[in-house]
């Protein structure tokens, strides 16, 4: 067995439209393909024995142990690969059960094994462990699954995102507002395009900078809180040992030291009471900063308190992380005892956090004189941790209920001085159920990023969703932080769609994103070139915080790779399904390829339309199931499929006696004659006529764009090399003229043939090419559909010749034009440049040469090259 390939799928693809995140692997088999489970003897007690909470997996049977009965009965490997890379992810605390194993239409022995994930790097890794499980099951070899289950543990604690950001993030979910995360660490954004807010673990795109600054300088705020009457322990900043001995003598013990602009309690050294702890407490602090506090220690419990947008949330009492001695074990023993609670977990992974030793830790036991091996009395508290941080084993007890009116007064007017909108108090004190200035508290700190886990997930009391008021203020009630997106999908036209809805949508002044094939475009300036058709693309606009409208062209290349980059849309478009790309990425039907296609309208709202060509049966059959409304168009107002569906109210667009038209129920929206319509060439290029059908239906549906807007845009839309680049560009010299158009499949180029038939010239001649990564038939056909079109024949490769030598292309080429018409002459000029140089030089007066462009930029800039080339001769 091997591993052929893995990928990373991040949004709706063609397994899943709701399970967006899922590790597709393509396996071969090899020849386990023979050897199926219930002939590698001993294989189903291995496998049991290593992973015997697999009997959960019901496998599509009735009860547990479903799974197992399959491997009795003898199941492939790639499916025993999948059950046990999902398994082994729930192990490491990511519970996940989504898979499926099929063919590919490769070989017998080439599977996809698909399965869930919940953290990108950790699914990757249960991939290729899973494989190695396998692997030794079926030879026989012991293995160490605990290595794998910690591994994934560590991966998923380094990747995922903390619990005070997820949190937020899944809150924001839940109303429906998308996220996308900015980076490996805690950086997100909630919303897309001009709506968008950002929140980079507890501190929001609201929250004042300066607020910030203020408070992580322990003495500042400690100063603006002191002029504001609120009670806080008296202390000095020091730099020196002289210093630190004059703070000794004026405050006196017990102390606190602390570096001045520290967090996480890191550098803290609290219940100071001798000069030899204040020295070393000193030299700790200096560790993080050169200004060391240096404050009475006010004797008492932590507490929290929790204030989002200026009001009091709740309040937490924090222990730090210790053991309680029973007089039998060792500190050692009863931290591993305490461990054993089933609340703690690695990482982030329960509601409590395993104790650790640390440096921290051993300081300490030994300023207790201690050691791990020490044996406490009974009922001693042992502390191992100088603050009650829940990361390092700490526990958290909700007081929230308990908090006088007058503390809640306190805590929010804290957050005004300091102006934080997100904001963590440290209270030490008695209790909360008093004035903290009446029982001899006092505030110690106050927190900009303050962590969530705490609230969330206390060890006693109520769980507070503290995540709900900060959703509320970043966005207002009825804000999801949207912008409207049309996706555009097929396999021809999507390109011209985009762009002509883009204009459209720019013309009713919207600040449009649009992505194509020839590159991402914010309000008409171009910021990526290239192909932008996949996920990356998509997110790129979304991410704009100028977008306020989104068009994307969605081709099948990225669905397969990675998924789309957003889970809903408000209109999607299918242009066409037609032969390409068949063959690739386990795609080889027509039915798989609309499959692929039918992603985008899967994803529509339920409120927004899927808009489907019903000239189409592969796409007019993808409205079966759809949860969203239907719109239909067609270059026939007597389809049977477009009569039904006006008669019972819907919204189609047809091409009917010269016009564009809407069609609302039973009547009609004339909204331009094609021959008005700059991109229809007069009504010649019938499949320009039937791009305007989707993109007029699409922008119509909202209501802030009007019939006028509509019929500005399509009367301004001009068909060239800066608007519609490598779609019937014209370039015309002065005897001669050539055709640039990127139709690179057999369905493409019959529609531009049947445009190139409807033109006058005294000769038409094809400069044409073929795309390696293409079936034979494929390249035959196009070899076929210009033997019946053009008077001569160039033949010319492309730049990238995807896996295959250009002889062979052209060979192929040859055999579809002499099937067709042997007696068409050909030429052979494989670079592109050259054989448009030729063309220049030796040109036929008044014929026209169509040249179907791989690379479309270079084309241009070469016809662009020629043009300027002739008009300095004159």
């Amino acid at each position: 067995m091997k591993i052929l390939e893995i990928k990373v799928l991040r949004g709706p693809n063609y397994w899943s439209v709701r399970r967006a995140k899922l590790i597709q692997m393509k396996l071969d088999l090899e020849e386990m393909e023979q050897r199926p489970t219930n002939k590698v003897p001993g294989f189903r007690e291995r496998l049991e024995a290593l992973i015997p909470s697999l009997y959960e997996h019901r496998c599509s049977e009735d009860g547990e142990g479903g799974f197992f009965h399959r491997v009795d009965e003898g199941t492939w490997m790639g499916h025993v690969i999948e059950h046990i890379a999902l398994e082994i992810q729930t192990l490491a605390g990511m519970d996940t059960g989504f898979g499926r194993t099929r063919t590919t239409g490769e070989s017998e022995s080439i599977y996809h094994v698909v399965f869930s994930y919940m953290e990108e790097d950790a699914g990757v890794y249960a991939a290729k462990a899973a494989f190695r499980i396998v692997e030794a099951l079926i030879e026989g070899r012991e293995y160490d699954l605990e290595v794998d289950i910690q591994r994934m543990r560590e991966i998923r604690e380094d990747t995922r995102l903390g619990p005070s950001t997820g949190c937020i993030v899944d809150e924001a979910a839940k109303r429906g507002i998308p996220y996308i995360r900015l980076n490996k660490q805690s950086l997100v954004q909630l919303g897309y395009g001009v709506n968008q807010k950002r929140v980079r673990a507890t501190i929001a795109s609201t929250t004042s900078n300066i607020a910030v600054d203020i408070a992580g300088d322990k003495a500042e705020t400690k100063l603006l809180l002191e002029a504001a009457e609120i009670p806080v322990p008296k202390g000095t900043v020091v730099r020196t040992e002289e210093a630190l001995d004059d703070a000794i003598e004026k405050f006196g013990y017990p102390l606190v030291i602390k570096p001045i602009d520290g967090n996480h309690g890191k550098g803290n050294t609290t219940n100071i009471t001798n000069r030899e702890q204040a020295l070393r407490a000193f030299e700790a602090a200096k560790d993080y900063s050169r200004n060391i506090i240096v404050e009475k220690y006010i004797t008492g419990y932590d507490f929290r308190c929790l204030v989002i947008n200026y009001k009091f949330i709740c309040a937490a009492l924090r222990t730090p992380a210790s053991v309680v001695g029973d007089g039998v074990q060792n500190i050692q023993q009863l931290i591993d005892e305490t461990n054993k609670d089933v609340r703690r977990g690695y990482g982030h992974e329960k509601v409590l956090t395993q104790i650790t030793v640390d440096q921290f830790t051993q300081k300490m036991l030994d300023d207790h004189g201690y050691t791990l091996e020490t044996i406490p009395p009974k009922g001693e508290r042992v502390m191992l941790k100088p603050t009650a941080n829940l990361s390092t084993g700490g526990t958290s007890n909700d007081v929230t209920d308990e908090v006088h009116p007058a503390n809640i007064f306190m805590f929010e007017r804290i957050a005004r001085i300091i102006g934080l909108d997100i904001c963590g108090i440290d209270v030490m004190a008695t209790d909360l159920q008093t004035p903290v200035g009446e029982n001899g508290g006092a505030i110690l700190e106050v927190n900009a990023a303050p962590g969530f886990r705490m609230h969330i997930e206390p060890a006693q009391g109520i769980a507070r969703n503290v995540a709900e008021p900060v959703v509320d203020m970043l966005f207002p009630k009825g804000s999801a932080g949207r912008i409207p997106i049309i996706a555009i999908t097929g396999t021809n036209g999507k390109t011209t769609t985009t762009r002509l809805t883009a204009h459209i949508a720019k013309s009713a002044g919207k600040k449009c994103g649009y992505t194509t094939s020839d590159g991402v475009y914010i309000q008409n300036q171009m910021m990526m070139k290239g192909d932008c058709t996949g996920p990356v693309s998509s997110a790129f606009v979304l991410k704009d915080p100028t977008v306020d409208f989104a068009v994307l062209e969605c081709a099948r290349g990225g669905i397969l790779k990675s998924g789309l980059a957003f889970a809903h849309c408000d209109v999607a478009i299918v242009t066409n399904v037609a032969a390409d790309h068949m063959g690739l990425g386990g795609i080889n039907t027509l039915e798989q390829m609309a499959k692929v296609k039918a992603v985008l309208p899967e994803t529509v709202f339920p409120h927004g339309y899927a808009i489907l060509n019903a000239d189409d049966d592969l796409v007019y059959k993808m409205r079966e199931g759809l949860d969203c409304n239907v719109g239909l168009f067609s270059m026939d107002e007597n389809n049977p499929r477009i009569k039904k569906h006006c008669a019972s109210g819907g919204l189609a667009t047809v091409y009917e006696n010269g016009f564009i038209t809407i069609m609302k129920g039973t009547w009609k929206i004339r909204v331009m004659p094609v021959k008005d319509i700059p991109i229809t060439f007069e009504g010649k290029a019938l499949h320009n006529i039937q791009n305007c059908l989707p993109a007029v239906l699409a922008t119509y549906l909202f209501r802030d764009i009007t019939i006028e807007d509509v019929r500005t845009a399509l009367h301004s839309f001009i068909p060239s090399s800066s608007q519609t680049p490598g779609r019937l560009n014209f370039f015309h010299f002065r005897d001669f003229t050539v055709l640039a158009d990127f139709a690179h499949n057999p369905h493409g180029l019959k529609l531009l043939c049947d445009f190139i038939g409807k033109l006058d010239y005294s000769s038409r001649i094809g400069i044409i090419s073929g795309t390696g990564d293409r079936r034979d038939e494929d390249i035959r056909e196009l070899g076929e559909i210009s033997a019946g079109c053009f008077d001569e024949i160039i033949i010319r490769c492309d730049k990238n010749l995807r896996g295959r030598t250009a002889d062979d292309i052209i060979q192929l080429l040859k055999q579809g034009i002499e099937k067709v018409n042997p007696n068409v002459p050909i030429m052979i000029i494989p670079d592109e440049n050259e054989a448009l140089e030729y063309v220049y030089k030796n040109h036929k007066s008044g014929a026209l040469y169509t040249i179907m462009c791989d690379v479309v930029a270079g084309a241009l800039e070469k016809l662009k090259e020629l043009k300027g080339r002739e008009g300095r001769k004159e």
